[in-house]
């Protein structure tokens, strides 16, 4: 759910992010995007609060457009 609107802002965490994807082959999760070097080290070093990508996954958004 998007507070923003309320002013509530959530800290960009990649576990909440559109992006953060499970890969079966791998079995691990980690960011789709195409990341360049300072990026996916900040990635790897959790250091996400700056991340320019961030997008809030809604796992309800097709639920919310059809009501």
């Amino acid at each position: 759910m998007d507070f923003s609107k309320y002013g509530v802002k959530h800290a960009p965490s990649c576990e909440s992010c559109e992006y953060y994807e499970y890969d079966e082959y791998t079995d691990t999760y980690g960011c789709s995007l195409s990341l360049d070097e300072d990026e996916m080290s900040d990635f790897l070093g959790f250091n996400t609060k700056g991340c320019h990508y961030y997008k809030f996954y809604d796992e309800y958004k097709s639920v919310h457009r059809q009501i």
